[in-house]
């Protein structure tokens, strides 16, 4: 994590980052610091990073230190179980959807109760909000959640975050796509099978695959910060449209591996997977258009370019 840390009772830029050390938190750290931003961290493991504090808390157990808030201006809550992680047990759904929406109305009662003042409450969420579902339908914030299981995680999850609207406190919500980074990410993941010279393609392909590129997705932030106008749910995803055999042969092309035929069916990754295999099974467009009105400009808004910064940087 970058070397730098503004103190306790940072200046009047001062950020704390939940879920800081997760891989968007770890570019958006690197992002604020840069811009000259002060910069703290909640954690569930109390450490030092650089010059970079690193305050502990467990939102299960109720355990804060509301004196971490002094100083703060701008709250941004990342923090969340990984979806991609594990299987989708019953008890990983729970842990999935605790440990963003709980957390979240963990850390208003403690704002509110302790009379903080914020400039703005950012929350991340996902374009799983509109559901798992291939369609020709271009979903914008306009549209309701799904009824299905990322749906619910989302709508509960930016419930949490409307908490602190009510309370008057500018709020914006960050609805991710897939984001595209080359260590530690969906993309990643994607890209092992090339170490053996081939790259697959799942399912029928015509799933849609919205992304985002790493440095595109903590500019919105950094936006959604500085930006006062800037409140509610904004789609955080490039305005080009591919679909998921668009995306991986582009992707083959860049790194010079052929693409394995025939495709892997869609039958083997829900025996392997179960219900998580419609993370890649399924997808519809989403509209960036809301955040380019209101003045956001992407540094990488073709997938040709995002993929091949990513995949050379």
């Amino acid at each position: 994590m970058p070397d730098h840390y503004s103190g306790k009772n940072g200046s009047e830029n001062s950020v704390l980052i939940t879920g800081g050390n997760g891989l968007v938190g770890r570019y958006l750290t690197s992002t604020l610091l840069t811009e000259g931003f002060g910069v703290s961290v909640l954690s569930r493991n109390q450490s030092h990073a650089g010059k970079v504090k690193v305050f502990r808390w467990n939102p299960e157990k109720k355990i804060i230190d509301p004196g971490i808030f002094e100083g703060v201006d701008y709250l941004i809550h990342l923090a969340g179980a990984s979806i991609g992680e594990k299987r989708w047990t019953n008890k990983r759904k729970e842990e999935i959807v605790t440990s963003r929406a709980s957390s979240a109305r963990f850390l208003h009662k403690i704002i509110k109760e302790n009379k903080i003042n914020l400039k703005a409450f950012i929350s991340a969420s996902a374009i799983g909000y509109y559901g798992s579902v291939t369609s020709e339908k271009i979903f914008s914030e306009e549209d309701p959640p799904s009824e299905d299981f990322l749906g619910t995680v989302c709508r509960l999850w930016e419930e949490g975050a409307d908490l602190f609207a009510d309370m008057g406190i500018r709020t914006v919500k960050i609805r991710t796509a897939v984001v595209l980074e080359k260590n530690d990410s969906a993309l990643s993941k994607l890209m092992k099978p090339a170490r053996f010279c081939l790259v697959l393609r799942l399912g029928d392909g015509k799933q849609y695959f919205p992304w985002i590129h790493i440095n595109d997705l903590c500019n919105i932030y950094l936006k959604a910060i500085r930006d006062q106008n800037m409140h509610g749910a904004y789609n955080a995803v490039g305005p080009e449209h591919i679909n998921h055999n668009d995306f991986v042969t582009t992707m083959a092309r860049l790194m010079c591996k052929p693409v394995f035929l025939p495709a892997v069916p869609a039958w083997i990754l829900r025996a392997v997977m179960g219900e998580m295999s419609d993370i890649m099974l399924k997808g519809s467009r989403i509209s960036a258009q809301k955040i380019i009105n209101a003045g956001y400009g992407f540094r990488f808004d073709k997938l040709d370019e995002a993929l091949n910064n990513v995949i050379t940087g």
